[in-house]
């Protein structure tokens, strides 16, 4: 009787340990094992499946269980809510990061631990319809780019021998792709047994992911006093470090690569934002053919995320001595989707613009990434990533505003979201392709 217990215990633990050392060798290969990027790998998914569990939450309670009309209301309400503070505190967190005493894993254990604590809030929110809600989602926001900021700046520490930058920033950013994925399907089984369920799901993950941040090699650490990083490329901003005798901390620009960069991506993040709201109210009202609303956003939603997984994905093995480069293809190309798509508007091509501009924004922002690494002094990178997400999440909240707003007609609100795409890739066209040709500021490996 022992014997076969234990054997059935083998038998029930072995699809665990194995699908758990399958996971361990994918992300520890090619000695990111070594450097330490496995285990950032690792927390990375675990971020990622702990948000998507919020994200469950709160979609339910803002959005889908309301009328249309009121519905836009409520969205809207959340967005001023969360992100006027946001735009406010968002410019600070990197410099304040910096200079932490106990360093990046800290800051990574205390962002995990925030939306843990922050998680539990807002399940009561949600069960007595408090407006607490609000205050702790712009709480969670928070915390879930100070832990995007630090680790943006972490993945050049990390490093293993012959990776690029572009490399490293798609197998994190895959991973946490993946996570989501698997963990939707759950939060949307937990959310089936109440409201609170996939909260309480986020809490245990990011209380697991708390303890996982520790254990990151000693490396990410940083010494404090770091400078802070002025978006700006002319030369008149360009200033050496910080001086011992001077009480204002010193700027140093960020470069023309970086900022036109920033600018060709703040143009694919308002598209998302635009996108994601203003399809989500026209197809609750005008589905596409033949098929009801859930499944209507559905199709789109699953199509957006395949184009990011796919982008990411590109990324992990896409060769290219010019970021830049690569930026200005995969916008011409969302470019020419979404004017195809506004045209000749139908399901499919819908469907397509959404798979698209996931993949745009994915791989270009694989690609910013990859040039702040490059060409912005370490003494403000963690600046320099704190101000480009604060940018791009406030280009993320224009579009979506105007897609709030907008009429429901198909027609016109994809050519208004083609025109965010034209403006920002014909301004930073030229200055794109003259960094690409001189090869940046300077000669680091980055793909």
């Amino acid at each position: 009787m022992g014997g076969a217990v234990r054997s059935v215990g083998r038998a029930l633990h072995l699809p665990v340990t194995g699908a758990a050392r399958g996971i361990r060798r994918a992300t520890h290969a090619h000695g990111a094992g070594e450097s330490g990027l496995g285990k950032l790998i690792e927390l990375h998914a675990v971020n990622g499946a702990g948000d998507v569990m919020i994200t469950v939450a709160l979609a339910s309670t803002v959005f889908f269980s309301v009328p249309t009309d009121e519905a836009r209301g409520r969205v809207a309400l959340y967005l001023a809510i969360t992100m006027a503070p946001f735009t406010v505190l968002a410019p600070v967190i990197g410099p304040l990061l910096d200079r932490l005493p106990h360093g990046r894993r800290a800051a990574m254990a205390g962002a995990m631990l925030a939306r843990a604590l922050l998680a539990l809030i807002i399940s009561g929110a949600v069960a007595s319809g408090s407006l607490e809600l609000y205050p702790a989602a712009l709480g969670v926001l928070v915390a879930s780019k100070a832990y995007g900021v630090v680790r943006s700046a972490v993945v050049p520490r990390l490093l293993p021998p012959r990776f690029s930058l572009v490399k490293a920033n798609s197998r994190v950013t895959l991973a946490g792709l993946l996570a989501t994925g698997v963990a939707a399907p759950i939060g949307a089984g937990l959310h089936a047994l109440g409201d609170p369920w996939p909260l309480y799901g986020a809490f245990v993950i990011f209380v697991a992911g708390t303890f996982l941040s520790f254990s990151l090699p000693p490396a990410v650490d940083s010494a404090g006093g770091e400078d802070v990083a002025l978006l700006a490329a002319d030369e008149e901003h360009l200033h050496g470090p910080r001086r011992k005798t001077s009480r204002r901390p010193g700027l140093r620009t960020v470069g023309p690569a970086v900022t036109h960069a920033l600018g060709a991506n703040a143009a694919l993040r308002c598209l998302s934002g635009f996108l994601i709201f203003f399809l989500a109210f026209l197809l609750r009202e005008h589905p596409l053919t033949g098929e009801s609303a859930a499944v209507s956003l559905g199709i789109v939603g699953v199509a957006a995320g395949a184009g990011n997984a796919l982008g990411t994905a590109v990324g992990a093995w896409l060769r290219s001595r010019a970021p830049e480069v690569i930026i200005v293809t995969v916008v011409a190309g969302v470019l020419g989707v979404a004017v195809v798509a506004a045209v000749f508007f139908g399901a499919l091509l819908v469907a397509c613009l959404a798979a698209a501009a996931g993949f745009g924004q994915a791989l270009a922002k694989l690609a910013l990434d990859a040039l702040i690494q490059r060409d912005v002094p370490e003494l403000v990178r963690t600046s320099a990533f704190a101000r480009s997400e604060t940018l791009l999440q406030m280009a993320w909240v224009f579009g979506g505003a105007v897609g709030i707003v907008m009429p429901l007609n198909g027609t016109v609100g994809l050519m208004v979201g083609a025109a965010f795409v034209a403006v920002g890739w014909l301004s930073t066209l030229k200055g794109l392709l003259a960094s690409a040709r001189h090869g940046g500021r300077t000669r680091a490996r980055v793909a």
